[in-house]
């Protein structure tokens, strides 16, 4: 492993710029999302998890920042998260 040059906190992201023997930089995401986990469940279980007395809209899960990161990635090459694909479109539903 190599020397470790800088490190950042960015929303609870913590980012490793390590610098390998072979002159490559290696860059190393993590997030506890713990914290996370249990803010989830927290909301879940608050009026039995529904937004509104309406009960018209559950809560579900809030995403980690970290993979809504890789997410973009993988389906646009960028870290744009308003730039991912929607699980059902119009194409997906004319069949």
């Amino acid at each position: 492993m190599g020397k470790v040059r800088s490190v950042e906190y960015d929303a609870g992201v913590k980012t490793k710029y390590i610098q390998e023997s072979n002159g490559q930089l290696t860059i190393n995401n993590s997030q506890d999302v713990n914290p996370l986990l249990k803010r989830n469940k927290a909301l879940y279980n608050h009026d039995s998890g529904y937004i509104s007395g309406a009960k018209e809209m559950k809560r579900v899960a809030s995403i980690p920042p970290l993979i809504l990161s890789i997410w973009a990635k993988e389906y646009n090459g960028t870290n744009n998260w308003f730039q991912l694909p929607k699980k059902y479109s119009k194409k997906n539903n004319e069949n």
